[in-house]
């Protein structure tokens, strides 16, 4: 009963859709496309914010999105149709996102299971790229993406934004593709080049991640915002900071990252054996822009640490958002000092083990 009831507002829309399309399939030569032309014309704008409407209601209450989108190139051709579409697939995704973050946090929680992770991970590293990489390649299911990205740290003009900019592609296929058919069933040949370039364009959307995963490689660069890891550093998760400047940067003007431990690069291959205990955890990688720090966290993936990340912009990035850095004004502390914290935590953090006397 309680499963039923979460479904009623998907029925109540699915279900007349899907009569609406039985209807069109067994009456498809009984319909004239001018007279359906005629009665928009004279519906007026109308037309255009019903579905509109429709559509956004629809993505809001997870109806596949590809109903409306092929409805939209039939009704009103492939550019104001690519237009409307685009427009209530934005709405109803900001509707289902702030839904989320204000509304059912707990029950999208659940229902996105452990998805949600690795979407709150992609975001803290790569931010409003991350959502315009899911809007761009279908790794999540939309309507899920939709919900559950409201309960990460993405703001909302840059979630709009990346959504509509980067849903033009699978929208204008879409859009195309309904435009096609119509036109076929009113006796138009060209249209089925139409229908096949549309088609062309969802199987390259449906290959991208294969080709993303390629391109990237497996060694590709993981990145974490300042904010976002000043952020993961108060709630205390765990990350071990690695700082791989010099000792006269480290202790520079820039200042350094309170629980960072100072490794340059330099001798990071060296000294590989004294972060082992780190492997299994969290690291993030710190220089002063962020090029050094990128050359170390491919050499710590080439020897099996598992979950490295580098941050965005350095330190420069770091001291821009007037985030709390370290100043010493005494003489240079050790820099093996902070690496033996590090050590010290990743090693406090592990269950611990019978050590002989």
């Amino acid at each position: 009963m309680t499963r039923l009831k979460a479904a009623f507002p998907r029925l109540a829309l699915g279900l007349p859709v899907a009569a609406a399309a039985v209807w069109l399939a067994v009456e498809r030569d009984r319909l004239d496309p001018a007279l359906i032309e005629t009665a928009l014309h004279g519906l007026g704008f109308w037309a255009p914010l019903a579905h509109v409407a429709l559509f956004a209601v629809g993505t809001a209450l997870l109806v596949p999105g590809a109903i409306f989108g092929l409805a939209g190139g039939a009704l009103f051709g492939p550019f104001w149709g690519t237009a409307l579409n685009l427009a209530g697939a934005t709405v109803g995704a900001t509707a289902a996102f702030l839904v989320a973050r204000y509304l059912a946090a707990d029950r999208v929680r659940r229902w996105a299971g452990s998805r949600l992770d690795r979407l709150i991970a992609g975001v803290e590293a790569e931010g409003w790229r991350f959502v315009a990489f899911v809007r761009l390649v279908p790794l999540f299911p939309f309507n899920l993406a939709n919900y559950a990205l409201g309960l990460t740290r993405i703001s909302l003009p840059h979630y709009v934004l990346a959504s509509l900019v980067c849903m033009v592609p699978g929208t204008l296929a879409y859009t195309w593709l309904g435009h096609a058919g119509r036109a076929a069933a009113a006796g138009d040949i060209a249209a089925i080049r139409y229908g096949l370039i549309a088609l062309a364009l969802l199987a390259a959307i449906a290959f991208l991640p294969r080709l993303v995963r390629r391109l990237r490689g497996p060694e590709q660069t993981r990145w974490i915002e300042a904010d976002a890891l000043a952020s993961r550093l108060t709630a205390r998760r765990g990350v071990a900071v690695i700082d791989v400047r010099g000792p006269d940067e480290f202790t520079g003007p820039l200042g350094h990252i309170a629980a960072a431990a100072n490794l340059p690069v330099g001798e990071l291959p060296q000294r590989l054996p004294e972060i082992d205990a780190l492997k299994n955890r969290p690291v993030i990688l710190v220089c002063r822009t962020d090029k050094r720090s990128s050359a170390a966290a491919r050499l710590l993936c080439d020897a099996g640490f598992r979950d490295v990340a580098v941050l965005r912009g350095g330190m420069e990035a770091w001291n821009r958002k007037a985030l709390p850095a370290d100043h010493p004004a005494g003489p240079d502390p050790p820099a093996t000092a902070p690496l033996a914290a590090a050590e010290r935590r990743a090693a406090n953090a592990r269950p611990s083990r019978h050590r002989e006397p």
